[in-house]
């Protein structure tokens, strides 16, 4: 069965994910995975989508053109086999939470010192919070970590960034307990 990534931009309002859900749940899609969330005043949204009787982005029709009527962009396109897929994660998960004041190139430094060492980042937010006097960067990733590299390993490595940027790194373990 052919597998979809639908994605969904737009200004934030109460209400996208009800009206995109009702259009897939009227057509009958399965919605396999999916992460929503606002960047600035923007939503984003991408699902990962299948039905057993569309076969490509054009089979759709313009059954998504109420959502662009209400200024939403919106984006189908259709994944080569296996792209649906979960991801087999192997080795430590971990979230990596940063915070400390707005500059530029926290994300870059950090992304670079994990990318140097073949962990994989599978999930990354940002947010400013604090006030506009006093603006606070906060940055949350989950990482998978090589077999070769443990928790306490990469606590050491990003330790040399704290002092450098003038920021706070903390590194833990979330690796699920297998029922």
């Amino acid at each position: 069965m052919p597998h979809f990534a639908l994605t969904i931009i737009g200004r934030d309002r109460p209400g996208i994910v009800s009206q995109v859900t009702e259009i897939l749940y009227r057509l009958g899609c399965n919605i396999a995975d999916s992460s929503c969330s606002i960047l600035g005043g923007q939503f984003a949204m991408i699902l990962i989508i299948s039905h057993p009787e569309y076969t490509d982005h054009v089979s759709f029709g313009d059954v998504f053109a109420p959502l662009e009527s209400t200024n939403l962009s919106v984006f189908l396109r259709t994944l080569r086999p296996g792209g649906e897929k979960r991801p087999d994660l192997e080795g430590e998960i971990c979230m990596i939470s940063v915070y400390g004041s707005d500059k530029p190139g926290i994300v870059y430094r950090v992304a670079k010192e994990l990318g140097d060492r073949r962990v994989n980042i599978t999930d990354l937010n940002t947010k400013l919070i604090g006030s506009e006097n006093r603006p606070v960067y906060v940055m949350m990733i989950e990482a998978v970590l090589p077999e070769n590299l443990s928790v306490d390993e990469l606590r050491g490595v990003l330790d040399h960034l704290k002092d450098e940027m003038q920021v706070d790194i903390t590194v833990r373990s979330i690796t699920p307990v297998e029922l």
